[in-house]
């Protein structure tokens, strides 16, 4: 269905805002891989000042072209007027995703992604039938496809897949034997809850020797992520009023929800209230707004909060592993959180840096990781080449969308180093 000029959203005021620099085009990962001015930020910006103007129509190749960007928002830090380029992208794709449909695999998705029981019962067959269609890792990266199926090439390196889910894992109170000062809570994120379930593991028990009374709220929903960045718009509002209508009832009895994902983090503590301002739900604003100051990324509360770090420097520990650091773009450019994660990890580890940890990896979302793979897996090899030169034994970042597409590209570029979560090492730092 086309919209009304009226009805689409103002995308001509980014687009007059816009002066043309060029300062975005050689930070854009679509543009490194894909060197068109069609595909590079004021490129967008152009053609969606046009779509306003009803100057471009909304056809296959304009929904090629705009589903082409990885939503890095490289180009929002070098913008001399700060555009959010990513923003505007989002609001295209609710256009495309009510013109074009969304694809039946992405429908069933987002489906699963509402209701939480009815994703524990497909994620417990995928772990009891997955060796029928994939072999596990001899490094223990995650899952292969034993032969090519639907946008999954033989060979592919897939996220794991737990036998039990993090929150089915624990109970929903868990007290330290010592009388606690604080109190948290956990939200996990998806492929934290039932692909690397290792992550919650060792957050709750870097809670518990931090004797954190710890609350694991077992109704939460998907942040909305992945509905976000392709346009489904209606299962974005249902997951944020959903959630929101949750946090409500226990948050305020919490020093702080905390997160072991950047994409997770960002969305709730950003994407909430940008989506809730472009599509009328101002009603929402407010009720965000009054959470936001007790939701964090778990290294960042940790670091800034606990004594977790004096802890890792007393255990005395120090492990000859080099680890490097990858920056989420989710964490250092939309939250400012980087050095954090860091500090933690160099109490115990040596730590090396990459010639440039802040490239994006290109993970992208779900689009990018099925119909436009290929573009994943060239945004990838610059980034599984810079951890090569490194030597390090692991590389590191607090966000599982980074560990799907980096672990996949090390595989393809034969790099033998370990994906692993902050909180993983530090939780093994903290071993007796």
């Amino acid at each position: 269905m086309k919209k009304e000029a009226k009805d689409i959203f103002n995308f001509k005021e980014t687009s007059d805002a816009c002066v043309k620099c060029g300062k975005c085009v050689p930070v854009c990962t679509i543009h490194q891989i894909n060197p068109d001015e069609t595909t590079s930020p004021r490129g967008f910006i152009d053609l969606l000042g046009a779509y306003k103007e009803g100057k471009l129509e909304l056809d296959s190749n304009a929904k090629d072209i705009f589903e082409s960007c990885f939503l890095c928002t490289n180009c929002v830090s070098v913008c001399p007027n700060t555009l959010a380029t990513d923003m505007v992208i989002e609001e295209v794709r609710a256009d495309i995703a009510q013109k074009f449909g969304i694809s039946w695999f992405k429908r069933a998705f987002f489906f699963l992604l509402r209701n939480r029981t009815i994703m524990d019962i497909v994620m417990k067959l995928g772990f009891m039938f997955k060796t029928c269609v994939l072999s596990i890792d001899f490094e223990g990266r995650g899952l292969r496809a034993r032969f090519s199926l639907p946008m999954v090439k033989k060979g592919r390196l897939l996220p794991s897949m737990a036998k039990t889910s993090f929150l089915n894992s624990y109970p929903e109170h868990i007290t330290p034997k010592e009388s606690s000062k604080q109190k948290v809570a956990i939200f996990i994120g998806c492929l934290a809850n039932y692909n690397y379930t290792t992550i919650g593991d060792s957050l709750v028990e870097i809670l518990k020797i931090l004797q954190i009374d710890t609350f694991i709220p077992k109704k939460q929903l998907c942040c909305g992520a992945p509905a976000y960045f392709t346009g489904d718009v209606d299962t974005v509002e249902y997951l944020i009023r959903k959630n929101l209508d949750y946090f409500e009832t226990f948050i305020d009895e919490y020093d702080a929800m905390i997160l072991p994902e950047a994409t997770c983090s960002a969305m709730i503590k950003h994407d909430w209230e940008v989506f809730c301002k472009n599509h009328n739900k101002s009603e929402l604003i407010p009720r965000i707004e009054k959470i936001l100051p007790k939701i964090h990324m778990a290294t960042s509360w940790l670091h800034d909060n606990t004594n977790l770090k004096e802890q890792l420097v007393a255990k005395g520990k120090k492990f000859d592993d080099l680890v490097t650091y990858h920056d989420p773009c989710h964490a250092r450019k939309v939250q400012g959180i980087y050095q954090e994660p860091r500090n933690l990890l160099s109490a115990n580890y040596k730590m090396i840096e990459m010639s440039d940890p802040n490239r994006c990896c290109g993970f992208g979302g779900v689009t990018m990781q099925s119909e436009k793979f290929h573009l994943a897996e060239l945004a990838g090899k610059p980034k599984a080449a810079m951890i090569k030169e490194t030597k390090a034994k692991y590389v590191s970042a607090e966000c599982s969308a980074c560990r799907v597409q980096l672990s996949e590209a090390m595989n393809n570029a034969k790099v033998e180093t370990i994906f692993k979560n902050p909180l993983e090492l530090i939780a093994e730092a903290l071993k007796e």
